[in-house]
């Protein structure tokens, strides 16, 4: 299942001392044990004038829908707040449907892409799932929001990189999809990282210089040491904590984790691509979706991806599209390819 907490972070927390962070670890217990189901356009017009002339644009609106599971288990919940509706006051219903706006902004504004579907199709989000939930996960149809422990996690729908991360699932998947297990899998919760990292830079104008690339920076408490659940520029130092231990992501393919717990490690190996992207969005300057990200979407909706895709089969599909795109003598194909080299996916220390 797509997930923004890792497995093996909840468990970490679920062994932890119960009279440090009782509400913690009994969050953490509860969530590991409830399973998860899976269930596999309107616009605005814009009148302007150019001299003489009358111009109409037409832009694709979002269709969001969120609903308040009330601390039930049960989705999809009660329909609080359509799109066009007024803010509600609760935090978690209006910051969700804020995040899912800022979604559809950003897929439609850097690579016109119309929803999650690139159809336009409902954005759905429930939130208030479940007691002292500690996550938030895409179930194929919809995003759902726990509210957290209030000890360790603080909440889930403030922070848009979460929620673009969850609903870059939805894109992967209508894209034609990656395994969800070992180095695919790794894939795609990378892409899913790219997606929300980008969404949020968007949102906040930031060129790939200024960005923090945080993955879920402020969901943790005041007594967690760290300061996101990843860290898509420097893999392994998002959190250092004597809880819930320290990020384990490497950065670099010598140090490729080899694991059964994860679906294989995909939230954990995911570093390595990560890396790859940021030294990508860093070469060339700038707004990282303008040229870097441009390069991974088109590689995913390209139709050529196999679902098992390895790091290896991955790095030269986006080295083809920078070729295709910019030219293969290209400032950007030399950063792609360097990129990949950097994080020993390419080159004499390739191990895919």
């Amino acid at each position: 299942m797509h997930a923004i907490v890792p497995p093996y972070l909840l468990a970490r927390l679920a062994a932890a001392p119960v009279d440090r962070f009782p509400a913690a670890v009994a969050a953490a217990r509860a969530t590991l044990a409830l399973p998860r189901a899976y269930r596999p356009m309107p616009a605005h017009i814009d009148l302007s004038v150019d001299g003489d002339a009358l111009v109409l644009a037409a832009s694709p609106d979002p269709d969001r829908r969120i609903s308040d599971a009330m601390g039930r288990e049960e989705l999809p919940g009660v329909l609080v707040r359509s799109e066009g509706g007024a803010p509600t006051g609760d935090t978690a219903v209006d910051e969700a449907y804020d995040g899912l706006g800022a979604t559809f902004d950003f897929l439609w504004q850097a690579f016109e892409r119309i929803g999650l579907d690139a159809a336009g199709g409902p954005l759905n989000a429930s939130v208030h799932y479940g007691r002292d939930y500690d996550n938030a996960f895409w179930d194929g149809s919809r995003m759902v929001f726990g509210d957290g422990d209030g000890e360790i996690f603080s909440g889930f729908t403030q922070s848009v990189s979460v929620i673009a991360h969850e609903l870059g699932h939805g894109v992967i998947e209508h894209a034609g999809g990656l395994d969800y297990s070992g180095q695919s899998g790794a894939l795609n919760e990378s892409i899913a990282d790219v997606i929300g990292a980008l969404t949020e830079q968007h949102l906040r104008g930031q060129s790939a210089a200024e960005a923090t690339w945080l993955i879920g920076a402020g969901i943790f408490t005041d007594a967690v040491s760290g300061s996101a659940l990843r860290s898509m520029a420097a893999p392994g130092t998002a959190y250092d904590d004597d809880v819930l231990g320290r990020d384990p992501q490497p950065a670099h393919m010598r140090d490729y984790v080899e694991t059964s717990g994860d679906n294989g490690g995909v939230h954990i190996n995911s570093g390595i691509p990560n890396k790859a992207f940021h030294l990508v969005a860093l070469a060339l300057g700038g707004f990282a979706w303008e040229r870097a990200g441009t390069i991974w979407y088109r590689t995913l909706t390209s139709g050529t991806l196999s679902p098992a895709s390895s790091f290896a089969e991955f790095a030269a599909a986006t080295i083809d599209t920078a070729g295709r795109e910019y030219g293969e003598e290209s400032e950007e194909a030399a950063a792609v390819r360097t990129a990949w080299q950097g994080v020993g996916v390419t080159g004499d220390v390739a191990n895919s």
